[in-house]
């Protein structure tokens, strides 16, 4: 099988990591600017290819250019795809961007696996969620998700919901990085060393979420236990509570849907 990566930027360089940890194919990457896919391809063992290479060659197209860059690009290679006798699929990341409307894009009714990872992804530890138009067979499928196996959680949502969960799960990403840095910054201005407060929020961010995932608890009965009476977590909930914490975070979530639907065709 070969697997070809259109666009190796931060997201698609990402996928590209993943993919290769699996080990189930042979593959080509592209990109605007030619020495980040170079540098990609030495550092995996993969091949430096072109757009048009990979639409004539290759049985997963995954395309991990920007919305506004994908009409363009698929215009580009419309006409190598509709020469192809052979199946393949096309696998787009795009924000906003329905399966129908890439069909459209690339000029033909052909097998789309809908993707929206997020960059974890490169080091397993991602979330994908997905879904597919009904022309993808149950073997595409199997191998799709054989060649995503090394990149974290698969997850299989109704397409109306994709934006809503990248929402949540690739925008999140951010805003979790945005709260560990503020964390160490609280920590440094305590007194502690930058690299020491930056590993603790992060370690701290980690087993917080393998705790809630093991447990199935709720993260508010989580938070519950953490707070003693009287105590020093509660007296840091309540400083963010006066921050509007919570409803800052409920908003950038649904600020980065709407911007999502935004960019709908």
């Amino acid at each position: 099988m070969k697997l070809g990566f259109i666009g190796v930027g931060n997201m698609g360089g990402a996928l590209a990591q993943a993919v290769s940890a699996a080990k189930c194919g042979e593959l080509l990457l592209s990109n605007r600017t030619a020495d980040k896919a170079e540098t990609l391809a030495q550092q995996l063992g993969a091949v430096v290819s072109t757009n048009q290479e990979i639409a004539a060659v290759c049985d997963y197209l995954f395309l991990g250019v920007k919305p506004q860059l994908m009409e363009q690009m698929l215009s580009e290679i419309a006409p190598v795809l509709s020469q192809r006798k052979d199946t393949f699929v096309l696998v787009p990341m795009a924000a906003g961007l329905t399966m129908e409307v890439i069909r459209q894009m690339a000029g033909g009714n052909y097998p789309v696996i809908r993707i929206m990872p997020n960059t974890a992804v490169a080091v397993g530890a991602g979330i994908t969620l997905y879904n597919y138009t009904d022309n993808v067979t149950s073997e595409q499928v199997d191998y799709f998700l054989t060649a995503m196996s090394k990149s974290g959680l698969l997850d299989h949502l109704p397409e109306h919901l994709i934006d809503a969960g990248s929402a949540v799960a690739g925008c999140g990403g951010a805003f979790a990085d945005l709260f560990m840095e503020a964390l160490s910054d609280g920590g440094v201005y305590c007194g502690l060393p930058r690299k020491s407060a930056q590993l603790y929020a992060a370690q701290m961010l980690l087993g917080t979420a393998k705790l809630l995932l093991v447990s199935g608890e709720h993260p508010g009965v989580l938070k519950d236990a953490v707070c003693s009476p009287g105590g020093t977590t509660i007296a840091g909930v309540r400083a963010l509570e006066e921050g509007g914490f919570r409803a800052a975070a409920m908003n950038a979530v649904i600020a980065a849907c709407e911007k999502t639907a935004s960019l709908k065709k």
